[in-house]
Parts: C-alpha cells; sequence; structure tokens
C-alpha cells in the first residue's frame, strides 16, 4: 500500500515537472529575444560612438501587439527620412492607393484663343523619367502636337497656382540643403522632379578653379556661379550648390578631383513653374507656334471669355508614387504629398496646414501629436521630432489596411530586411517589419548625435537588428 502511494506521488512529481517544463519551453523563446535584445542593446549604447549621443529601439509583435523591446519608445528624436513611412501611409489612408493627380492645359476662347492655360495640381512626378508617359521631352511633345491641331499661336502662357502656397521649402531646411538635389521643395507645378544636373570641369592642379560648362536641362529664370575648387584626385563630390529662396543667383562651392572635364552634380530649380514656362515657351517657338517667346504669368486668373481643356496629363497612381518615394527617399514627393493632403481636408495647399491634418488624423488613432512633431513632409528638416513608438504604430496600423501589401513592396531592403533607412546630419535610423519564422516584428531604430562615420555606426545597428532574425 505504501509502495503504491509512494509510486503514485513519484508519478506526480514527475507530471508537475514535465508541465514546468513545458510552461518554461513554452515562454523561452519571447523571454530570450527579449533578453538578446536588451544585451545587444547595452552594448550599442556603452559604444564610444554613443558617448553623447541619444537612442531609440522598439520592437513589437505584429501579430499581437506585444512589446518585445523599449528603450526611450516615447522619446522625440529627428527622424530623418524614416519619417516618410509616416507620410506615406497617411497619405495612402486618406487619399487612397488610386489617388491620381491631373494637369490640365487650355487654350482661351474666341478672341483669347491666343492665351495657353495650365492648370496644375501639385503634380511631383510632371515630366520624371520615373515613367514613360510621364517623361519630360514626351509631354511637351503632346501640347505642342495638340495645339498645332488647332492651328492657333501662342502669346502668353499662365500658369494657375492659386490655391497653393508660394513658398516651395518648408520651414527648417538648411542652407546647405537647399539648392542640391534633395533639398527641392514642392510647389503646385512640378517640373522634372524639380532637378537638373549642373556640369563642372576642374583643372590639373589642388587650388584651381572649377569652371562650369553646362546644365541638363538648360537653366530658365535663374543662373549660377562657381566658386568651386579642384582637390586630390579621388576625394569625390564635395560640391555643394547655395541658392536662396526665390533667388535668381546661385553659387556652387566645395571640391571636386582635379582633371575631371564633365563632372555632374545635381541642383533643385528654385521654381519649377518657372522652368516648366521656359521649356515650355522655347518647345512652342521651335515648332511655329509663337511668333515671339511667350509673356508667362504664374498666380494669374483666367482672362474672360472662358477656355477650352485640349489636354489632360495624369500621373501614376498614389501606390505607384508611393514606391519610388520610399525606394529613392526622394524629398520632393513627401513635400508634395503632404500640400496634397492640406489641399484635400483643408482646400489650400500649405505645408502646415497638412502638418495638422496628419498630426489629427493620428490623435485620432491613440497616438498623441507630441509624439509626432513634425514641420515637413519628407524628414529632412532636422527640427523634426518623431517617437520610435509612433512610428511602429503607424505601421501597426497600416498591416490592417487593404493597400498595406503596396506600402509593404515600397520599403527598401538593407541588411535583409524590409525597412526605410533615415540620414541627415548626425542621425540614422531604421524602421520596418521583418519575418522570421513564423514570427513578424515592426520596429523603429533611431539615433541621434553619434561621433564618427555612419558606416560603422550602421554595422553596429544592424548587429543589434539580427537578433530578430532568429
Amino acid at each position: 500500500m505504501y509502495k503504491r502511494i509512494a509510486d503514485n506521488l513519484r508519478f506526480r512529481t514527475l507530471i508537475i515537472l514535465i508541465g514546468l517544463s513545458l510552461s518554461f519551453q513554452v515562454d523561452l523563446p519571447a523571454q530570450t529575444l527579449t533578453q538578446q535584445l536588451q544585451k545587444a542593446f547595452s552594448v550599442f549604447e556603452n559604444d564610444s560612438q554613443l558617448s553623447n549621443a541619444s537612442s531609440s529601439l522598439y520592437v513589437i509583435d505584429a501579430l499581437n501587439g506585444k512589446v518585445i523591446f523599449d528603450k526611450n519608445s516615447r522619446t522625440g528624436l529627428a527622424p530623418a527620412s524614416t519619417q516618410k513611412l509616416l507620410t506615406s501611409v497617411t497619405a495612402l489612408a486618406l487619399l487612397g492607393k488610386d489617388f491620381r493627380y491631373t494637369t490640365s492645359f487650355a487654350t482661351g476662347g474666341d478672341s483669347k484663343a491666343d492665351h495657353l492655360y495650365v492648370f496644375p495640381s501639385g503634380d511631383p512626378t510632371l515630366g520624371s523619367e520615373r515613367w514613360s508617359n510621364t517623361k519630360a521631352d514626351n509631354l511637351l511633345r503632346n501640347v505642342v502636337y495638340l495645339l498645332k491641331q488647332r492651328d492657333i499661336k501662342i502669346n502668353k502662357i499662365i500658369i494657375n497656382t492659386r490655391g497653393w502656397e508660394s513658398d516651395d521649402i518648408p520651414d527648417g531646411w538648411i542652407w546647405q540643403d537647399i539648392g542640391n538635389y534633395y533639398g527641392a521643395g514642392s510647389g503646385k507645378l512640378n517640373w522634372r522632379e524639380n532637378q537638373y544636373d549642373v556640369l563642372l570641369r576642374s583643372g590639373k592642379n589642388i587650388g584651381d578653379p572649377v569652371r562650369i560648362v553646362g546644365s541638363n536641362p538648360g537653366l530658365y529664370g535663374f543662373h549660377l556661379n562657381s566658386e568651386a575648387k579642384a582637390a586630390a584626385r579621388g576625394t569625390g563630390d564635395n560640391a555643394y550648390i547655395y541658392l536662396p529662396v526665390n533667388g535668381t543667383s546661385g553659387v556652387v562651392k566645395g571640391t571636386i578631383p582635379v582633371n575631371e572635364n564633365g563632372f555632374g552634380i545635381s541642383g533643385a530649380f528654385p521654381s519649377g513653374a518657372k522652368q516648366f514656362g521656359g521649356e515650355l515657351s522655347e518647345e512652342l517657338l521651335r515648332s511655329g507656334l509663337t511668333d515671339g517667346t511667350p509673356e508667362i504669368l504664374r498666380d494669374a486668373k483666367q482672362e474672360n471669355g472662358g477656355y477650352s481643356v485640349f489636354f489632360t496629363q495624369t500621373s501614376p497612381p498614389l501606390d505607384s508614387i508611393i514606391y519610388w518615394f520610399n525606394q529613392k527617399s526622394i524629398n520632393l514627393y513627401g513635400e508634395a504629398l503632404l500640400k496634397t493632403i492640406s489641399a484635400k481636408e483643408k482646400g489650400y495647399g500649405i505645408t502646415d496646414s497638412g502638418v495638422i491634418v496628419v498630426k489629427d488624423f493620428w490623435k485620432q488613432r491613440g497616438i498623441r501629436d507630441t509624439e509626432i512633431n513634425i514641420v515637413d513632409g519628407s524628414g529632412l528638416s532636422p527640427l523634426n521630432r518623431v517617437t520610435t513608438h509612433s512610428q511602429v504604430a503607424v505601421l501597426q496600423y497600416a498591416r490592417a489596411q487593404p493597400w498595406f501589401n503596396h506600402l509593404y513592396r515600397s520599403l527598401p531592403t538593407y541588411n535583409g530586411m524590409k525597412m526605410k533607412s533615415g540620414t541627415i546630419n548626425n542621425v540614422k535610423g531604421f524602421t520596418g517589419i521583418h519575418s522570421t519564422g513564423g514570427k513578424t516584428y515592426i520596429f523603429s531604430f533611431l539615433v541621434n548625435n553619434y561621433n564618427g562615420s555612419a558606416a560603422a555606426l550602421v554595422r553596429k545597428m544592424y548587429a543589434v537588428l539580427d537578433i530578430l532574425k532568429q
């Protein structure tokens, strides 16, 4: 009898031990992942590159929202281009993935048939080389061909920019960025992504002056001077274009290597509308559709007597625009989308109103407006402050939407993970989604005020994020 009782006790003890073992094994992976992230992040924080830096990492399980790791997730940090995901998701939610911009062309009626009207809508793809139907040459040829069919000559081009703020550059952009291709502001009429290439020629000796030998396309409404110098061979592109807002004269400063004959750097048009008007005017002149250089007016009402639309250029759908926005980190697209959101919700295309709409949209979805303290749509401004918690919450919201796959495809791949990167001076970030072993994680990782090389920091950030691959 006693032996039977002892056997029963041993059996029950064995069952309890097995149950505890199974319970421990079930909890172990999640605990191990969190512990490994804690260890890796502690090593990261104690690195000499982070001696005076602020950093934040926030990771959740996308399937149930469980927090896997949280360090400083409610601290606002400059997000750089990871902020583009905030703009992308808000635009897809408010405008819809099938949204398209339109730019209409019309001639005046009856006595004013010599006026060519252009009615833009903020399209950032007008003249872009990324789609066959948006290319600048194709568009200009279409307009000229259709004007010839109407058998009229143009003496005035009127570009209607009403309902859109006149300042193309958002508050907070720095002097060194404005004028360069990544500092392209957004107007109601954008052209060739508001970018151009300038060709430079350097001397044979270090310190020799660098001359401007051309541009592609030709520039209208402003010109450039060079104060750049030749530097040692192999030093690369250290030349920058400085152009005041609404200015007509800019300057190239910095260095390019010696013995360069056609060294290209990319700049930003101070006004896409002026550049477009200049190129269209030249095309009309070459085609015999004008007797002289047409007068170009902006922000003007159409003349009395009405007008007749003869051509409308339609942009690619928003999901396609979002793809290139995130893949190539095109700042212009972010600024255009922010103003477009404002135009739709407030009736006027202005950056500040777009910011208010974005913050209100996410406040209604549980994200405090102090977690999205932004001043632009691209993340270029160092004044932006966003929390990693808010970035993860935005992506978690997006996962539940029918257009999520379009957003996911827009994410670049770095370190074998789908994530948007962000880089401005002493700021680096990665925000994205990673799936492995039946698990999906959403994460945001921001670092501000690091020292040393960006490449070295990125390797250390990857080492932390690699934990999510297990």
